[in-house]
């Protein structure tokens, strides 16, 4: 299907692995010029390296999104090259496990300028060209936000405030006919998630148990099966939805477990 975003501009926070990585390929598979913020330049410049090569376009900003500052210079380095802005895709975060019992205010505090503050700055920056194209924005959220996990109150607070913004920014700007959705990640395999399953006694067994709780086809959700979701999302072809929140998980939130063993 052509989704009709050739040369429209995106912006993939984290796009230079997991996730990220998988909706800037397949954004730029369907004509988008693609821009990769990411903490490294040599991670951004190896993935859009592999974006050029299959027929894509792109660039790459480096930046580290838990400062602030560096919000505002993405979006005026993006403006600068291309004029314009027609998508945001906020998905770079991690799971740091900070908890309550353990925690402190200031990891606490950190967790959030990880996890979300930068989806409101960017977005925030970037307002007035997304205005001007009647863009598209996509925030990538966790299930802990709603089904817990423990040890990880920063963590599943951010992706609480990425729904709750999600909803917000929804109704705000629907005067300015500008969609705003979420999709909602549970078991994806990711390198982030495979160094976590690592630092766990047994791992190839707690996968194979988190991989049998998973009602549809009892496998992990792929990084381009969420790609897939944010490209419609970004698009004309899902031009009458906003103020989602779409679970690509195989069932694994809202389906009774019980049926995975069925």
């Amino acid at each position: 299907m052509d989704l009709g975003l050739k040369d429209k501009v995106i912006i993939v926070t984290g796009g230079a692995k997991g996730i990220g990585a998988g909706i800037a390929e397949v954004v730029a598979a369907e004509g988008a010029k693609v821009v990769i913020v990411g903490r490294k330049a040599v991670d951004n410049q190896k993935k859009l390296a592999e974006i050029i090569a299959a027929g894509g376009q792109g660039s790459t900003i480096e930046a580290e999104l838990n400062d602030p500052s560096n919000c505002k210079k993405v979006i005026d380095e993006v403006l600068k090259k291309y004029n314009r802005i027609d998508g945001i895709v906020n998905n770079a975060g991690h799971n740091d496990g900070v908890g309550l019992e353990k925690g402190s205010y200031e990891g606490f505090i950190e967790s959030m300028h990880k996890n979300v503050v930068h989806y409101y700055l960017l977005v925030h920056y970037a307002l007035p060209a997304l205005i001007q194209s009647k863009g598209s924005i996509v925030n990538i959220s966790s299930k802990t936000a709603e089904v817990g996990q423990g040890n990880t109150s920063g963590y599943a607070a951010a992706n609480g405030a990425r729904n709750a913004l999600t909803r917000e920014w929804a109704v705000e700007l629907l005067k300015y006919q500008i969609r705003v959705n979420a999709i909602v990640v549970a078991e994806c395999w990711t390198p982030q998630y495979s160094e976590w399953i690592k630092t766990l006694p047994d791992s190839e067994a707690k996968l194979a148990e988190i991989t049998s709780k998973i009602p549809l086809g009892h496998r992990m959700t792929t990084a381009e099966e969420i790609a897939n979701t944010a490209a419609f999302l970004l698009s004309e072809k899902s031009s009458h939805t906003t103020g989602q929140l779409l679970h690509i998980d195989g069932g694994y939130v809202h389906l009774d477990r019980a049926l995975a063993n069925a």
